[in-house]
């Protein structure tokens, strides 16, 4: 497996960066910081790892639920970070998912939430240091 390369790059006098993936160069994330800082016209890096990580359990919790041969006829999902201040970092997530199904059933999504906390890379690499409290509703 190849190893994840991405670039960031400066651009501006303050602290906005454009970041790209070497798999996908085309699609640029901004990253920035609020006034003074920055000129928040970008994502904090918090808000990025939040992203990151509700991307990657959600298809990862989309992917188990097809092949239980589940039918989802809309999903979304809510990550809120509790941050601390000294220092700045996360300390909480509190992860939401709403699944809109007829044949998922609780035991369904509290099996593959369990599963995707197995074996989500994102999940697996903040595990240690982030509390996560996963919630979840099923409606018709």
């Amino acid at each position: 497996m190849e190893n994840i390369v991405v670039k960031v790059k400066r651009t501006d006098s303050k602290v906005h960066f454009e970041a790209v993936s070497d798999s996908n160069p085309s699609m640029q994330i901004p990253f920035d910081y609020a006034p003074p800082l920055g000129s928040g016209c970008g994502f904090a890096g918090l808000e990025v790892l939040l992203m990151s990580f509700a991307g990657c359990v959600s298809t990862t919790t989309a992917f188990l639920l097809g092949r239980l041969g589940k039918h989802i006829s809309a999903y979304t999902a809510t990550a809120e970070g509790v941050r601390t201040e000294h220092p700045l970092s996360l300390k909480e997530n509190s992860f939401h998912i709403c699944v809109k199904s007829d044949d998922v059933t609780d035991t369904d999504m509290e099996k593959v939430i369990r599963q995707a906390e197995a074996v989500s890379p994102v999940w697996q690499a903040v595990k240690n240091n982030i509390i996560v409290k996963t919630t979840y509703e099923i409606s018709l």
